[in-house]
C-alpha cells in the first residue's frame, strides 16, 4: 500500500509503499525537542520504498548518526534516518502523511526519556474543541 504526505506549506511531498517495519510513539529528549511535542510517532520503512516527489527537505544531524529531515519552509519534521540503530530504514513521521489514521501506533518507544506527567496524559479530561468557560 502506498501512502502520501509532505510539510504543512507544501513545499515538500513524498510517498512510501510496502509495510512498516514497526510503528511507534518516540518519548526521547531529541524526539521531543526537535519537535517541541511530548512525544513523535513514527513509522519505519525500507528506505528503497521511499521517494520525495517535491521539492526538498533540509536535514539536519541531531545526534550521533541521527538525521532529521524537515521543511526549511515551514518548518514541519517529515522523516529520519539513523544508520545505526536504523540501518536501510527511513523513519516518517506519522502526523506528517496525508492520512495518518492509515498507520496506528502500536508501542511507546525511549519511556526511559518519557516526560513524567506523559504516563497518565490518557486521563486528563477531552474536550472536542476547546473547554467552555
Amino acid at each position: 500500500m502506498a501512502h502520501s504526505g509532505g510539510c504543512h506549506c507544501g513545499a515538500v511531498r513524498y510517498t512510501v509503499s510496502g509495510t512498516p517495519v514497526h510503528a511507534g510513539l518516540c518519548h526521547c529528549q531529541d524526539c521531543r525537542k526537535s519537535s517541541g511535542a511530548p512525544m513523535v510517532a513514527w513509522a519505519a520503512f525500507e528506505a528503497g520504498d521511499f521517494s520525495v516527489t517535491k521539492g526538498e527537505a533540509r536535514t539536519r544531524n541531531s545526534s550521533g548518526k541521527s538525521m532529521r529531515s524537515f521543511c526549511a519552509e515551514c518548518g514541519t519534521g517529515l522523516w529520519y534516518s539513523n544508520a545505526d540503530f536504523l540501518p536501510g530504514l527511513i523513519d516518517i513521521q506519522i502526523a506528517s502523511l496525508d492520512d495518518p489514521e492509515a498507520l496506528p501506533p502500536v508501542c511507546h518507544i525511549q519511556t526511559a526519556e518519557r516526560i513524567g506527567w506523559m504516563a497518565s496524559a490518557h486521563e486528563l479530561p477531552a474536550f472536542k474543541r476547546f473547554p467552555e468557560g
